[in-house]
């Protein structure tokens, strides 16, 4: 665990005890500091007790006292209102913090990249690290992707820390410094705790606030939100890349079509907004025009852990970052074919006869739904739980590649309603008669690969405490199937 000598003799409050909060409380009592921890959650605080941590109810207790409020990212800072014990904290004048922030504050030397993004930021992060590690560098990834950053390894100054960044997490940070700082893209999500789409993006740009001359700004430009953003960074000292899978980007990395040449005669400014590549069908091309010289780096349609645009928008970041981190094309290349993806991120779970079945449980909106709708034909798909704002109507035009659609949770009827006549669905309650009545459907569907795809298109909290949760659920009952198949 990370020692914060900072904290030394100091009294810290930590509010949530999650995993990020139980992390940050413990690496605090290590470091010497007073700690006083508590959670809204009276399980949560037996089983930090049982940890060794002290508890002590920060409803009670008088603010003034601390010298930070070290709070976890679930945790409403801002809207649709402050928490009372962060409320009480600000207004007395104490920093309220998260475990990034605590992280940043140990000064161990290491360099910090970090993934920021509405979309793919996950597989964004585990890919970078990926591409260091296979490069032997030293590198620890954690963050939102799951692993609480205080229970990471002590890097030095050869180090890099990758770490996945919430909105949530963005809004804890004051003097973090992400010497490589990426926003994927922009689409609206969390409006609940940010108020609007305004509130959500400051939120992201976060994550460039602290910048320096030398550090590098790599920002997709592929929808107008990260357009403006890229523009408005572009103004300050970091370096910015701007990445596409949509467009030539002058001095940026993208990806070109199967019939696009490298290097048109006529190209578009950096910060300008081209029309997307015409008459192209996109067969994955990375190409890096950073000096200028639109170079053909590798393939990625010939990679099968990154399947579809969004995937390769990923590969481009990581492949951006990797390089301002000091790595070489051939590394890049090298572990970029040696990724194996992530689980819930259109994972393959099984094939039995002709149909796949996928687990994209991470898909929590309609936008990333889409991202695993638009890689496969002849989709039984399974879509529902806590539904998002906007719904699926967004995903109209993927409906002809959908068979049939087996709902699930509280999102059910409204799903169903907005399918109507286009596609055929049916309310299934809960995820183990929906896999079952899928995979019934599709053994008996004439084309050459149909598809089971658990993309939901919503949160999980009606019937799992998480994604991760719904997808092992999803992975388990495939499994069963595959079982009485060969019984």
């Amino acid at each position: 665990m990370i020692p914060l000598p900072l904290f030394h003799n100091r009294t810290v409050a930590v509010l949530g005890l999650a995993r990020s909060g139980l992390a940050s409380a413990q690496a605090l009592a290590r470091s010497g500091a007073r700690v006083l921890a508590w959670d809204d959650d009276a399980g949560a605080c037996h089983e930090a007790s049982k940890a060794g941590v002290t508890l002590a109810d920060l409803a009670t207790a008088d603010p003034a006292g601390w010298d930070a409020l070290v709070m976890s990212p679930g945790i409403p800072l801002t809207h649709p209102a402050p928490h009372p014990i962060a409320a009480r904290a600000l207004a007395a004048g104490v920093p309220v913090i998260g475990d990034i922030e605590l992280l940043w504050t140990a000064g161990t030397g290491a360099r910090f990249v970090g993934i920021t993004g509405t979309n793919g930021k996950s597989t964004t992060t585990a890919l970078i690290g990926h591409l260091l590690e296979q490069a032997k560098r030293p590198v620890a990834v954690g963050g939102n992707l799951g692993y609480p950053v205080l229970g990471l390894p002590t890097l030095g100054a050869d180090g890099t820390y990758v770490i996945e960044m919430s909105s949530y997490q963005l809004d804890l940070i004051a003097k973090t410094r992400f010497e490589v700082a990426i926003l994927l893209n922009v689409t609206p999500d969390h409006l609940d705790r940010h108020g609007d789409m305004a509130g959500y993006v400051a939120a992201k740009k976060r994550i460039f606030m602290n910048q320096q001359k030398g550090d590098t700004a790599i920002i997709g430009v592929d929808d107008d939100w990260g357009r403006t953003v890229a523009d408005e960074v572009a103004r300050g000292p970091a370096r910015v890349i701007r990445i596409s899978t949509e467009r030539e980007i002058a001095g940026g990395v993208y990806v070109l079509g199967r019939n696009q040449p490298v290097g048109r005669a006529s190209r578009p400014p950096a910060g300008g907004t081209p029309a997307p590549l015409a008459g192209a069908e996109l067969d994955g091309r990375l190409i890096d025009d950073t000096e200028g010289r639109a170079e053909a780096v590798v393939d990625l349609g010939g990679i099968a852990a990154l399947p579809g645009a969004h995937n390769w928008q990923n590969a481009a970041a990581a492949y951006a970052a990797a390089r301002a981190c000091g790595l070489g094309t051939e590394e890049i290349v090298a572990g970029l074919k040696s990724f194996a993806g992530l689980a819930h991120r259109q994972e393959l779970v099984a094939t039995l006869g002709r149909v796949r079945f996928i687990n994209d449980s991470k898909a929590t909106n309609a936008d990333a739904a889409a991202k695993a709708l638009g890689c496969y034909d002849a989709i039984h798909w399974i879509a529902g739980g806590v539904p998002k704002a906007g719904g699926i109507a967004p995903l109209a035009p993927f409906f002809p590649r959908i068979r049939h659609a087996y709902l699930i949770g509280t999102a059910a009827p409204q799903f169903q309603e907005t399918l109507g006549a286009a596609v055929p669905s049916t309310l299934c309650g809960d995820l183990a008669h929906a896999v079952r009545a899928a995979a019934a459907a599709a053994k008996d569907d004439a084309a050459a690969a149909p598809v089971v795809l658990l993309s939901p298109a919503c949160a999980s909290f009606d019937q799992y405490r998480n994604f991760e949760l719904r997808g092992d659920a999803f992975r388990a009952i495939v499994h069963g199937l595959a079982a009485e198949a060969s019984a």
